[in-house]
């Protein structure tokens, strides 16, 4: 229970002439902000864990935000995204402390591949070989940013975050020369971790925090022991991303990257201690092979079902092979450098891994703790050993120091229940909090589910889809997300449209914009400036997008968002849970696409005034006894599937 001293405190901060409404002009009240707050306040001053789901408008971010800053010790604030990381930082945190006037120290704290490093910017000024104009430029762009920045934070550079030429001037867990770099006094890294140890509230992302627990780099690991509250915003991405960092992998990228630093700091240092060409050129070559053994595309195998297995196990020790020699050399000559011994520490490493994966001693079997599983690329290969169970990995890391843990997004539930969710991270003790939207969906929006679809995995799905879509798409006058489930449905969807195009004029056409053709940010820039533009994507389109007004008035997903049933890991997730006497589909499959798809839909309605259609072409919706249990976990949308009233709808005529 909250006291009431506090509880009266919460009241007045978020009354509608209290503390918020006074410092911050388009403050609004809403009553289920203010249970969320005295909620989170209750389980911070208990030391609890709280799973709490906010829906869209609930203002979550200051309902955890001022408990935080007023009573909660050292806390740590972890979010979805770095742009959601920012956004926090550099917005809503300071509004709070500000209207609070609470005297709070507050940092912000990425992964060092988000920070200059001078040694290997310095390096790549001298060395360095870049492979266009553009890159030319960048550098000389980051070479200004360097004079003036404070923070190394590339996301102020101005040059794009994914520019190639990052990779070249940032540094890695596995070759930061540490303290013995010329450079330590200023390193942006070491400053950034310096600044978040001192500060009252961290501001973090939910992949640094995990990585961080899990590999120990020295970031989160020394915040954990004093921090008194940890919160995660957007915390229906931890299953995931838990997953992904708790497990480990060994890529052909990271081999590379070995090469060419071992190449250049070879000859840098040692010379003539090898023949470094000689060395790092048949490895190469090795790696190449073992990508071209998948041949061209993507794919995903456990490690007992790999095409041509004993083509892939000899491909696989030629890597071994040339690994160890270079191994071997790295070992001689490690004493001359720093740069080499950090060389040779990283070959080491990676051949432990090479081997603990080509282990057959440590096949999984039906009772394993992890899968051991393939990954291909355009770009190259991936080995992974993934837990098919976190939650005993994440309880462990929970241990020790009593703390208050958050758990906060808008999908967490189903139907209200947070069984599914609780169970993944091994919360069942902990207190939940649900609070729906106060946005009026009965009014705002409609739910489409277009009549006699063909079934989701014929051919005729897609081609029906757009057909069904087509009257929507003419009827509204705003923008449109066509949100698809797989990059071949976007494929499909997108040639479409374009065919459709072709016969309209030109005057009637509006922007389409399509996954692919540009970085994610830029296409979300273009849509909301054109107001009425059509936008077809996939998975990275469905959550972390903000778009209010006409700008989005219509947003199409073509079928539920079950998973693919060729990933490995739920595979076997799926054979574990049926060995156990669970119900697969019921108690895994359906509650992660509830979870999914309530996040696609989340994209409609964004504030009061917004008003608009979510189209869900898979009839599996209305037509199967589970699509009643996924209805009814979304926000409470007026229900049509007659293509005139939807599209008397759109054009801002009331329905009865």
């Amino acid at each position: 229970m909250l006291s009431a001293e506090k509880g009266a405190m919460l009241e007045q901060v978020f009354a509608t002439d209290g503390t918020l409404a006074h410092a911050i002009g388009d403050y609004r009240p809403r009553a289920q902000q203010l249970e969320m707050a005295q909620k989170i306040a209750a389980a911070i001053e208990n030391n609890q864990a709280l799973i709490a789901e906010a829906g869209t408008g609930t203002g979550k971010t200051f309902a955890y935000l001022v408990p935080s800053l007023l009573w909660g010790g050292k806390v740590i604030v972890s979010t979805g995204t770095k742009n959601l990381q920012d956004q926090l930082f550099e917005r809503d945190l300071p509004r709070v402390r500000n209207a609070l006037g609470a005297p709070v120290t507050v940092a912000l704290l990425k992964g060092r591949a988000n920070y200059l490093c001078h040694h290997y910017f310095e390096r790549a000024q001298s060395e360095g070989q870049f492979a266009s104009k553009r890159d030319v430029e960048h550098l000389k762009r980051i070479a200004w940013f360097a004079k003036i920045t404070q923070t190394g934070d590339k996301a102020e550079s101005g040059v794009p975050e994914d520019a190639p030429v990052w990779h070249q001037v940032t540094s890695t867990r596995e070759n930061c020369l540490g303290q013995n770099c010329a450079h330590y006094k200023e390193c942006f890294v070491f400053k950034a971790r310096k600044d978040a140890q001192e500060a009252d509230v961290v501001v973090v992302n939910h992949h640094l925090f995990f990585a961080d627990l899990a590999l120990r780099d020295g970031g989160v690991t020394e915040l954990l022991p004093a921090a008194n509250t940890i919160i995660f915003d957007e915390a229906h991405q931890l299953p995931d991303t838990a997953t992904n960092f708790f497990g480990v992998t060994l890529t052909s990228g990271q081999l590379l990257d070995l090469l060419r630093d071992t190449l250049v700091e070879g000859r840098a240092h040692a010379r003539d201690g090898a023949d470094w060409t000689a060395l790092t050129a048949p490895l190469e070559h090795a790696i190449r092979e073992w990508r071209l053994h998948f041949g061209g595309g993507s794919g995903r195998w456990t490690q007992t079902a790999i095409p041509q297995p004993q083509t892939f196990s000899s491909v696989l020790t030629q890597v071994a092979e040339k690994l160890a020699a270079l191994v071997q050399a790295l070992e001689s000559q490690a004493p001359r450098a720093e740069s080499l011994a950090l060389c040779y520490q990283r070959s080491l490493e990676l051949q432990m891994l090479l081997t603990q994966w080509q282990d057959e001693s440590e096949m999984e079997d039906e009772g394993a703790a992890e899968i051991r599983w393939v990954e291909t690329t355009s770009h190259g290969v991936q080995l992974h050993r993934t837990p098919l169970n976190i939650a005993p990995l994440f309880s462990r890391h929970r241990e020790g120091r009593p703390r208050a843990w958050i758990f906060t997004s808008a999908t967490l539930a189903v139907r209200k229940n947070f069984s599914h969710y609780a169970q993944q991270l091994g919360l069942e003790e902990a207190q939940t909090g649900y609070w729906g939207s106060p946005f009026n969906y009965a009014e705002q929006a409609m739910l489409f589910v277009p009549p006699r679809m063909p079934v989701v995995h014929s051919p005729e799905f897609l081609p029906a889809l757009f057909e069904a879509a087509w009257p929507l798409l003419q009827a509204t006058k705003g923008g449109v997300f066509f949100l698809c489930t797989t990059l071949r449905a976007v494929d499909r969807i997108a040639e479409l449209m374009q065919e459709r195009y072709e016969v309209l004029n030109e005057s009637e056409q509006r922007p389409v914009l399509i996954q692919g053709q540009a970085s994610r940010n830029i296409l979300l820039e273009k849509f909301r400036k054109a107001g009425n533009a059509i936008l077809i994507g996939s998975q990275s389109f469905w959550e972390g997008v903000d778009v209010t007004g006409e700008a989005l008035s219509l947003v199409i997903i073509d079928k539920l968002p079950f998973a693919p049933p060729d990933d490995p890991v739920l595979a076997a997730r799926l054979q574990v849970l049926e060995k156990n006497g669970g119900n697969p589909f019921m108690d895994y499959q359906l509650p992660q696409a509830v979870i999914t798809l309530k996040q696609g839909a989340g994209r409609l309605i964004r504030s009061e005034t917004d008003r608009g259609v979510l189209m869900i072409g898979d009839t599996r919706l209305v037509e199967k006894p589970y699509g009643r249990l996924i209805w009814q976990s979304l926000p409470a949308f007026k229900r049509s599937r007659e293509i005139e009233e939807v599209c008397t709808f759109l054009a801002g005529e009331k329905v009865d």
